[in-house]
């Protein structure tokens, strides 16, 4: 009903419709110009973020960086131009390095997956040059192994997700050619929770992925030694033998290794020549987020185990280091160990040799 006083003719109301029409037209053709016109000038409109992202997806994205950074690593140490130097030091002082093969192969995994995927959140362990951008794409391809496995989307929010790359494990190893205990990593974690884990052995070309509460391509050995054959940094195995032998008794094996991924894959099934067997992987010190990521979702996907050396669980968000020292396992009491070894180290170590 009109306002008191106001009567509403039919011909007004015609042109009050003719108008309305026009307004609408007008904002259409306008829109249908602008369309036509980035068509015709090759532009696109941009895509907006995804609010989800399927699982499966990001496990095939990190299987390709990991290989691709890894083909990096082999032609620059085979080439023998490593162009190393000194990027930092560690929490003692000791100098970190950094070479021509950790920046290739950073380039070539932290923009693959940026390109996929630039919305996510991803850390990456060496720094990147702004103008040093890879045009690299992935044609969203998800291998059989991994569709037969889950056949349908495992999707979860998108901003849930964090990205830890690490383009070159065991720096300090590839400068020294012991090209066993170097690989390179891609582990996707959810609200902190690491859930896909990818290492990759460039000089030999194995590969372990694993994905929690669905599976993975390696496997967990059939036995492990009621006394533990330790596996730990080659900078710290003499502290680390010395508590072991009191925790465990004068029988107890040391591995003294470098990379974190190497350490880790010792307490799988791993058909690999140049791989050491181990039951469990003792870290005393700090240590980078990137380092164990992978290691902690391949251990989680196949109900194995990584703490602090407290037992806590290592939360792959905010900072980007872990300073709880590490105690990883899979087939033997990981409860158990916790309470052997709690008390062994009261004073943790805060370096970051790995």
């Amino acid at each position: 009903m009109a306002p008191m006083g106001i009567r509403l003719s039919p011909l007004g109301i015609g042109v009050f419709c003719l108008l309305g029409v026009g307004v609408l037209y007008h904002l259409y053709t306008g829109s249908l110009s602008s369309r036509v016109t980035a068509f015709l000038l090759g532009e696109r409109a941009p895509a907006a973020a995804p609010s989800a992202v399927d699982l499966r997806e990001l496990l095939a994205v990190s299987l390709l960086a990991a290989a691709r950074g890894g083909v990096e690593v082999k032609r620059v140490r085979e080439s023998n131009a490593l162009n190393e130097k000194v990027k930092s030091k560690t929490r003692e002082g000791a100098d970190e390095r950094m070479t021509l093969g950790d920046q290739l192969s950073n380039r070539q995994m932290y923009y693959l997956i940026r390109n996929a995927f630039p919305s996510l959140q991803i850390n990456t362990e060496e720094q990147l040059d702004p103008d040093s951008q890879e045009p690299i794409s992935w044609d969203r391809s998800i291998p059989t192994q991994i569709s037969e496995l889950v056949p349908q989307q495992l999707e979860v929010p998108a901003e849930s997700i964090t990205i830890w790359i690490d383009p070159l494990d065991a720096t300090q190893e590839y400068t020294e050619n012991l090209r066993q205990y170097v690989t390179t990593m891609v582990c996707v974690a959810v609200d902190g929770n690491p859930v896909i884990g990818v290492i990759h052995k460039p000089f030999s070309g194995f590969t372990a992925w694993g994905m929690v509460n669905v599976g993975s391509n390696v496997k967990a050995r059939d036995n492990y030694s009621k006394t533990p054959k330790l596996i730990v940094s080659r900078s710290h195995a003499g502290k680390v033998k010395e508590v072991a032998l009191k925790t465990f008794g004068n029988d107890t094996e040391i591995i003294p290794a470098g990379g974190a991924g190497y350490k880790v894959l010792s307490l799988l099934e791993v058909t690999d020549d140049n791989q050491e067997q181990a039951d469990v992987y003792i870290h005393t010190s700090y240590i980078k987020k990137w380092d164990i990521c992978a290691g902690n979702a391949l251990l989680r996907s196949l109900g194995g185990h990584m703490t602090t050396l407290r037992g806590e669980e290592i939360i792959y968000t905010g900072s980007d280091g872990n300073e709880g020292g590490l105690l990883a396992s899979i087939g033997v009491d990981h409860i158990a160990l916790v309470q052997k070894l709690s008390d062994k180290f009261p004073d943790l170590d805060k370096s970051s040799h790995k």
